[in-house]
């Protein structure tokens, strides 16, 4: 093997050891990149650098990740969340497990109208999580719930991850928008589902708001109420998610909509402030530096890896898959569940998707249904043990008797529902490709 090739392959494994060993993403990146880079060819391998960093920087498309982060941190503050489940959990009360369809649906909403799976799960785990352990659900199915439902952000546009996929994958922002809409639905569907065959089965553990309870709100006030706060988000979601897809905005000239959105819906709901403003700001400003600053290290580490001939070893590796190509994508898929594992989806997507995507460019593959694939799969990861990011953030704010065991246990049916949803979407790629089709993108 020569000898860059042997670079290549101690540079991936550095990195992990960085990362494993606490260093933050960005430093493990830049680090590992320009020790490699420069230990293979000298400065003269990034002599390309600056123009890949001034790309990132000034990439319009990317401009609407700071745009979406503030429209569902100010949704979060604004407390919509908390009303939309009080009032659809009431109008599903008299169901068994109807407050966990409420979170679902819920989910689904706060999902498609920001994008931001951390912001989902702890307003869920703080506002739902305490009610329904008191009405007697079984805990591990309410963490369970919680944690699947507020990933469903991953998937319904405008999710962050679709739009990081676009950039990856050369797709546009409203492609796959629209591939994503009938899977994120029909993981919807899985967990509804799921939920309404449990409160069959196991009608202790999903018990129905009591009656009386129930009777205290009249029908006419419940529907006044449903129409107060569930038709608002509803438009906000068909503004933005309309625009892009119909083609009438671009997605940052949409996720710029969203924001003034969420403003106007936290004025209209009695709880804007300067305070929740600024806030809102301040947090929008934190995650998109992090998100801004991995992209900008992983210029380095992409430019090094090639110039060591890193792609050279991976499309030699697919080459030894069995089943052909539908063999080296359901590879693909398994390599990306096992690194979700350990890894955060921004790392997979911006370290080791784009080792693998030029063998499926090359052989012709629709990569927007590839994306949706990459997507379904990266919502897995916030769920599965030990680093998936929905169980910290739950645990964070979950009651002290609800234990890291049962949130572990209630995942599990939901994380073989995402992959009972990848295998479907991969065994009828018209799930994902029939919408972007039909209106031409």
């Amino acid at each position: 093997m020569p000898l860059n090739e042997i670079l290549a392959l101690v540079m991936i494994g550095a990195f992990f050891l960085m990362l494993l060993g606490g260093i933050p993403v960005a430093v493990c990146l830049g680090v590992t990149g320009f020790v490699f880079g420069y230990a293979g060819f000298g400065p003269f391998l990034f002599t390309l650098l600056p123009a890949r960093v001034f790309g990132v920087i000034t990439n319009y498309t990317l401009l609407a990740l700071p745009l979406f982060i503030f429209m569902g941190i100010m949704l979060e503050k604004s407390k919509i969340a908390e009303e939309l489940l009080d009032v659809i959990g009431f109008a599903m009360g008299g169901l068994r497990g109807g407050m966990a369809l409420a979170i679902i649906l819920v989910g689904v909403l706060m999902g498609a109208a920001s994008g931001v799976v951390g912001a989902t799960v702890v307003t869920m785990g703080l506002i739902a999580l305490g009610p329904v352990l008191k009405r007697g659900y079984d805990t591990g199915v309410a963490c369970g719930v919680i944690c699947a439902s507020g990933t469903l952000g991953q998937i319904i546009p405008p999710s962050l991850v679709l739009i990081l996929l676009a950039d990856i994958m050369g797709e546009s922002v409203g492609t796959l928008f629209a591939a994503a809409l009938f899977p994120g639905l029909l993981l919807s569907g899985l967990f509804i589902a799921y939920v309404l065959v449990l409160g069959l089965l196991n009608p202790g553990a999903l018990p129905p708001i009591p009656a009386a309870e129930r009777a205290a709100l009249s029908r006419r006030d419940l529907a006044l109420k449903l129409l107060r706060v569930v038709l608002p988000p509803i438009a906000l979601i068909v503004a933005v998610l309309g625009s892009i897809i119909g083609g009438v905005a671009a997605p940052t000239e949409a996720a710029s909509m969203g924001a003034l959105g969420s403003i106007v819906l936290a004025i209209l709901s009695g709880r804007f402030s300067l305070p929740v403003l600024r806030d809102a700001v301040h947090g929008a400003f934190i995650t998109s530096a992090m998100v801004f600053l991995i992209l900008i290290f992983a210029q380095p580490f992409g430019l090094a890896f090639r110039g060591l001939g890193g792609e050279n070893l991976v499309h030699d590796a697919f080459g030894m898959v069995p089943g052909g190509l539908n063999g080296q994508i359901l590879f693909l898929m398994l390599l990306l569940f096992v690194l979700g594992f350990f890894l955060e989806w921004i790392e997979i997507s911006y370290i080791a998707l784009p080792l693998f995507l030029p063998i499926f460019m090359n052989a012709g593959v629709d990569m927007a249904w590839i994306a949706i694939l990459v997507a379904v799969n990266l919502q897995t990861s916030f769920l599965t043990p030990p680093f998936g990011w929905a169980l910290f953030f739950l645990k964070g704010v979950a009651p002290p008797q609800v234990t890291t065991g049962d949130i572990y246990r209630g995942v599990i049916p939901f994380i073989l529902l995402q992959l009972l949803g990848l295998l479907m979407v991969f065994t009828f790629p018209g799930l994902a490709l029939w919408l972007p089709n039909a209106i031409g993108w």
